[in-house]
Order: structure tokens, then sequence, then C-alpha cells
């Protein structure tokens, strides 16, 4: 009977640790690409579904009308300013029908909708807290009740601007008896600055940038007056 030679031993040895490294080694290799991918798709999905939320909010403006018309007429306000039942200074306000509807809210599609920077709860983490404030019961005569809906983490800064149709303005405010921008602006741009050290963006030197035309706009088939002679 023919039994194995100790050499013979230590090379199928050998050979079996040899194997069982270079699979441990696929192995690891493959864990770590998937941990990769799930942090980096995990990172990416909130900035998709924020995009993705202000895209859908302005695409869906309410046509602003003047200040005596009511409160379901909307307006549509960009800048730093203050907006009823928000704490913090405001970047945009807007109305838009983007609201729910569903036997558990009496309210109508038409929504008041803010985004803002709020310093977030954690003191460790960097860049600020982008807030989404929604009021849907619009006929309040009181202080509105404003529903905060988290939406993104490590935010340096979020800025909206509008397009007259010639040029970029860095404010817009419909509801000012001063003001020339009664209308909708022909084009809004986003620019979201994520901070430095965020984990959603390593390399974020350039701002999130997004253009939403806005195709509702205001006419009238009212014609001017002139002027005319005294005689008239």
């Amino acid at each position: 009977m023919h039994a194995f030679t100790l050499i013979e031993m230590v090379l199928a040895i050998g050979v079996a640790a040899i194997a069982l490294i270079a699979v441990n080694a696929v192995l690891f290799a493959a864990l770590r690409l998937r941990d990769t991918t799930a942090d980096t798709v995990n990172a990416a999905l909130p900035l998709d579904q924020t995009v993705a939320t202000i895209r859908r909010d302005l695409q869906c403006l309410v046509m602003p009308t003047n200040v005596t018309s009511g409160v379901l007429s909307g307006d549509f306000r960009v800048g730093e300013l203050s907006s009823a039942g928000v704490t913090e200074p405001v970047a945009i306000e807007m109305f838009t029908t983007t609201g729910a509807l569903n036997a558990n809210t009496p309210w109508a599609d038409i929504q008041r909708v803010t985004y803002e920077l709020r310093l977030p709860t954690d003191r460790n983490a960097v860049g600020k807290d982008l807030i989404r404030s929604v009021v849907r019961n619009l006929l309040n005569m009181t202080t509105p009740d404003v529903e905060d809906q988290f939406m993104l983490s490590g935010v340096e800064d979020i800025k909206f601007t509008c397009f007259d149709g010639a040029q970029w303005q860095d404010t817009w405010d419909t509801t000012s008896q001063n003001s020339v921008n009664t209308n909708l602006p022909v084009a809004i741009r986003v620019d979201i600055q994520l901070s430095g050290n965020n984990n959603n963006n390593n390399n974020n030197s350039q701002p999130i940038e997004m253009f939403v035309p806005i195709d509702l706009q205001m006419r009238t088939n009212m014609v001017p007056a002139t002027a005319t002679g005294s005689g008239s």
C-alpha cells in the first residue's frame, strides 16, 4: 500500500495555504469594494433627493398676484429674508403645488415652502443643515403651523438666483409694492456649496449647480393707456 511522503504532505499543505490566502485576499477586496460603494451610494442619496425636491418645488410654482388678492394667490421671494413662523433667515419663499393630498390632510395641494440653513445639533458636525419648511394651512390668520423637513447636512451655503430675461438677480420679491419683479423669473439657478470636509462629497470645490426654467408667466390682454393732448 502506497502512502504519501512527508515532502508530498508539506507541498500539498503549502499549495492549499497559498490558495486560501488568494481566496481570502479576493474576498476581503470584494467586501471593501462593497462597503465603499454602499457608503458612496448612501452619501449621494440625500443630495440627489434634495436636488430632486428643490427642482420639483420650483417647477410647480404658483403664479403670484398682488398682495390684496388673498393668501392662496401665492408669492415668490428670493434673498436673505424672514418668513412668518420660521426662526432663521430663509433663502427662498415660494408657493408651490407640491402638497400631498390624502384623507388625513384636509389642505389643498398649494403650500408655502421655504429653504434655510440651520446650525446642526451635533456641534462636531461640519457645515449646516439644509431645512425645508412647509406650511399647509394657508388660511390660518395667526402664526402658521410650520413643518420642518431635514434635507441635507454638511452644507456651507445655498443660493437662489433669478433670471429676468436679461440678467441674473440675487433678490426677487413679488410682494413688494416698489418692486418691478411682479412676475415669476424666466429661470432660477440653485447653487449648493457643501462644506470642505463633508463626507457627501470629498471633492466639492465647485458648488452643485442646477438650472430650472420657469414656464409659468403672467400675461394680460390689457392695452396700456397712452398720454393724449390736453384737449382729450
